[in-house]
């Protein structure tokens, strides 16, 4: 699998008005010439099987990049609901080779004290799953988030995670959340490449502000062409999670592939060039 683009459904879950409107999310994916789509299990209703992901797939022209987990793993071990629902979506994942099962906490808040003790808990969950994953033939990566309850946000976060993940579970970088947690997120890339398997980039002003991708301060183009500098094999998914596009996530859309053709995809045809 070389370097291909997909798109996250965010900006259409943020509104909540788009809830149980999948097949239209896809289509307007599939219209703006992105090669896969990625979405939350939140925005999953009416193609909860692997059957009626199929048929939305196949009906838009577009390949899975991920289905996204968002879960709490607040104890050593998932609590009984934790794993079932996350063995739903691995026996959804398994009919879809090369789509990732992404995995990300929800934010809590967290006293400083027990932060690392709150950071072992969440490892714990996510070396269990991985374990059901990969025995299933479904690849997992784990995406930090950067809102003011996460447990996974800053440098000294990332240094104390990241080289503990178990092995067979990847890491997908956050270009926004990176930069929110006060990296640079080429930097941040680069020091963990190994990890990486995944990707999703937005962008944000100096203030660390959402705005559409291209218009902030975050590098996306150095992530990109860091990636494929380095081999990078794999899904490169978009986000915008501005205002303009929880107003209109169809334009944010329209934009976004706008961006990967003019942008983004230049760089990864330049790399892949003998």
């Amino acid at each position: 699998m070389t370097i291909r683009f997909a798109s996250q459904t965010y900006a259409w879950q943020m509104s909540g008005a788009w809830r149980g409107r999948l097949g239209e999310i896809a289509e307007v994916v599939g219209r703006n010439g992105f090669e896969g789509i990625e979405f939350e299990v939140v925005m999953s209703e009416g193609y909860e099987t692997a059957d009626a992901v199929s048929r939305l797939l196949t009906g838009n022209d577009l390949s899975l990049a991920a289905i996204t987990l968002v879960l709490p793993w607040r104890h050593t071990e998932e609590t009984p609901e934790e794993r079932a629902e996350a063995d739903r979506i691995i026996d959804v994942l398994r009919h879809f080779p090369g789509a990732k099962l992404a995995l990300v906490q929800w934010p809590f808040d967290e006293p400083p004290a027990e932060r690392e003790a709150a950071q072992d808990r969440l490892l714990s969950c996510l070396t269990a799953i991985t374990a059901r994953a990969l025995a299933a033939g479904v690849s997992p990566t784990y995406h930090p988030n950067s809102p003011a309850g996460s447990i996974v946000r800053d440098s000294d976060d990332y240094e104390r995670v990241l080289p503990r993940l178990p092995q067979g579970l990847g890491w997908t970088p956050d270009t926004g959340h990176i930069a929110l947690g006060g990296m640079d997120c080429v930097e941040v890339i680069r020091r963990y490449r190994d990890r990486v398997d995944h990707i999703h980039l937005k962008d944000a002003d100096a203030a660390g502000q959402w705005v559409p991708n291209g218009s902030g301060v975050i590098d996306m183009p150095g992530a990109v062409r860091l990636l494929a500098e380095t081999g990078y094999s794999g899904w490169i998914v978009v986000e915008d999670e501005s205002p303009d596009a929880e107003r209109d996530p169809h334009a944010s859309a329209a934009a976004n592939s706008e961006y990967v053709r003019d942008v983004l995809k230049p760089i990864t045809e330049r790399e892949a060039q003998p």
